[in-house]
This record gives C-alpha cells, structure tokens and sequence, in this order.
C-alpha cells in the first residue's frame, strides 16, 4: 500500500485543474474510442490468476496461460497443490512462467490460509482501502493487481495503473513526471470520476497501444496533443 506520503492528497488547485483537463481529454477519447468493452467479466479468483499471468506480457499471451491452466487442472484447488514445475511449464506462454508459476501458487496457498477457502467474495462486504490493503498483502499483489479486481470482479471504484496508463497520463501532465505508479493511484482515482473509472481505465490504455506508444508515439495521429504536456515540449524543441 502507498506510504503516509504517497497517499497525500493533491493541493485543491492542482486538483481543480486537472479534473479539468481530465475532462476535456475523457470527451475527445470517448468520441475516439466510444465506450469500451471488457472481455467477459471472471469470478474473482479467475481474476487474481489471470491478473498475474498478464504482468509483462500481452493478453493474448495471458489468455493462452489461463485457457492451459483452466484445461490441465480441474479447479483452482488442484492448481495450488500440483508440483510447481508441472504449473510452470502450463504457463510457458504467458513469459517468466518461473516466477508466475510459484506466484500464482504462493497467492493461492496464503488465501486458502487466511480464508479457509479459495474464495475472494468476502471483498464484496469491504471497502475499496479495505480490500486493496487485504490483497496487497499478498506476495506478487501489488496495487494494480489489487484494483483491476477489485474493479472488474466487483465493479468498485478503484483505478488500475498499467505501464500504458503511467505513461499517457504522465505525458499529458494529469500526473507529475516523476509520480510513481503506486502515487498514480491516489491522484488518478482523485482526478477522475468514479463513475468514469471503468471506461477510462480501457480507453487509456488503448490509446497506449494504438497511439502513444513507449518508443514512437504518433502524435500526428493524436487528438489529445492541445493537452498534452509531451507534445508542446517535443514542439518547443524540449524534451
């Protein structure tokens, strides 16, 4: 969880204007974009697996891992006590299968401990800072894992920071330049409204990967760039 320092609140003016230009940048991606689909929604469990199968690769890639999990193991149950060489070699195509594999167990072992079952419904009854200090307690659980299940398995409001959403939101100044993913929580759940969570999460994320992307950003192509703070800097001749 963030430290006493990283989950201080925005000054009320910096807050104020970038709620504002929250706003003018959500209306120009929904008109981009539309509003967007996830795949189909899964239980929580599912959820907290496929989350860890999707760190540093695509989602095709995690999908591929999970489909061979789901295919190998009859229940979750069965994948938390099979030998982890045995999961390992099941997610070779999701990438560092060495230490999702042991991950993926280690989350399931220490649920069934504290639980008494391999269920997450119990999140349901807490409060979002509730159940994002519960499951980053768990090793490899770190706050985007914690929010995409709790946005996702049970639609409350908690914004998941990804590498793509860091980065667009870092170029168009809605975060500082050296907030860190963990502080881009607080500020972005702070900027944005809750009701916009879901679509916004999607919508950001893929204009990541269509538009503003790490190495060549097409900022050509990019309907943001009279609010985005990258840009008049590479205009400017800074960078």
């Amino acid at each position: 969880m963030p430290t006493s320092a990283q989950s201080a609140p925005l000054d009320p003016q910096t807050l104020a204007l970038r709620r504002k230009q929250y706003a003018q940048i959500a209306g120009l991606l929904e008109d981009l974009y539309g509003y967007p689909t996830w795949r189909q929604h899964l239980p929580p469990v599912d959820e907290l697996v496929s989350t860890i199968l999707s760190q540093s690769t695509t989602d095709s890639n995690r999908d591929m891992a999970f489909g061979a999990l789901k295919a190998r193991f009859p229940s979750w149950e069965a994948t938390r006590d099979a030998p982890v060489e045995e999961v390992i070699e099941t997610i070779r195509s999701a990438g560092l299968a060495n230490q999702k594999g042991p991950r993926i167990q280690e989350a399931l072992h220490n649920l069934t401990r504290e639980r008494g079952t391999l269920s997450l419904d119990f999140l349901a009854d807490l409060d979002v800072e509730a159940g994002k200090a519960w499951l980053t307690r768990l090793n490899g659980i770190g706050p985007k894992t914690a929010a995409i299940i709790l946005l996702f398995a049970f639609n409350k409001p908690a914004f998941p920071v990804d590498t793509h959403i860091h980065r667009v939101t870092g170029r168009l100044g809605l975060i500082g330049p050296k907030t860190s993913a963990a502080r881009a929580h607080v500020e972005l759940e702070a900027i944005i409204p809750p009701k916009d969570y879901y679509a916004s999460h999607l919508n950001i994320i893929r204009h990541g990967r269509e538009v503003c992307q790490a190495r060549r950003p097409r900022c050509e192509d990019c309907p943001l760039t009279a609010y985005c703070d990258y840009f008049q800097r590479v205009r400017s001749g800074r960078r």
